[in-house]
Order: structure tokens, then sequence, then C-alpha cells
């Protein structure tokens, strides 16, 4: 039997210290075969804002935009510093709350790194439903409600991450 650690919680105190939960369930006779986390499929990926869209230089349908994720990208100094990202997505406009996935982030096979289009420098992917593998939706940017906390993990904004264990 599969038994989510959220639902659970909602009728006992869980312990925050999950192997140790695990340990104590095994004590009990109720033997623990597998724990699995929901969710790590988004890891890198976060709530950002769109401070500023401007035109891309070299291109008639792209956009540089400066994009703000809050504590998960900060300066040498520790203060919030946003991501230069070049989209060619069509619909959002400055001010919009979005999916950012920042270096690192992977899609199956696709891992998101620094890279350069049409001679500008990109520090991540502003991101569709299909690209988060949550809907078909390619016709650009998946817009989140306005009070969508700023560097925010993804999976926790969207309540997607859990831990699932197997009794």
């Amino acid at each position: 039997m599969k038994v989510s650690l959220k639902w659970l919680n909602e009728y006992v105190d869980v312990p925050s210290d999950t192997q140790e939960f695990c340990d104590r369930l095994d004590l009990t006779g109720t033997g623990v075969e597998g724990l699995e986390e929901t969710g790590a499929q988004f890891k890198k990926v976060v709530v950002g804002q769109i401070l500023e869209k401007e035109a891309h230089p070299d291109s008639d349908h792209m956009w540089v935009c400066k994009v703000s994720v809050g504590a998960a990208n900060t300066d040498t100094d520790g203060n919030p510093e946003p991501l230069q990202i070049v989209c060619g997505a069509q619909n959002f406009n400055a001010g919009d709350k979005i999916p950012v996935a920042m270096i690192g982030a992977e899609f199956g096979d696709f891992k998101i790194k620094k890279s350069k289009l049409r001679g500008v420098t990109s520090y991540g992917m502003n991101c569709s439903e299909r690209e988060l593998g949550l809907g078909s939706n390619h016709d650009g940017i998946m817009i989140l409600p306005a009070d969508a906390p700023v560097g925010t993990p993804f999976a926790e904004y969207m309540k997607l991450s859990d831990k699932i264990i197997d009794l």
C-alpha cells in the first residue's frame, strides 16, 4: 500500500525526519518497502517574475527578459539578482509571474544550461505547461497568479511535492 506523507500528516503528527519515521514503522511490524519523492522533476524550477521585456537586438520574434527569482539567485553579497533569459514566447508582459527553469534543471534528456541565442546570453528558460509536463499547451509561457511568491520552488507552490511510503 502506498501512503502520502502529506495525507497522513492530516491525521497524525509525522516526524520531519522521514528515515526515522520509516525505521519506527519497521519496528511496529509495518514493513517499509520504499520511499518515493514526487515533484523531483521540478528541481531547479522556481516561481519568477518578469521585471523587463525588451526586443532581442537580432531577432524579430524573441525577447530579452530580466526575471526575478528572489533568493533562488543571488550576487556575491547574498542579494537577489535577476536572471537574463532569452525567450521566444509572445504571451507575457512585465509583471507576470511565471515558472522559471534555472541552470541545472532537467526535463528528460534536456538540461538547462547557460547558452547564447543569437548572440545574447540566456541563464535559464521561461516555461510553458508542455515543457513542464503539466499539459499540452505550448502556445506560450505558463502565467501564474499574481500572488505567487517569487523564488518559491515550483513543486512546492503547485503542491506537487510529497513523499510516498510504500508499506
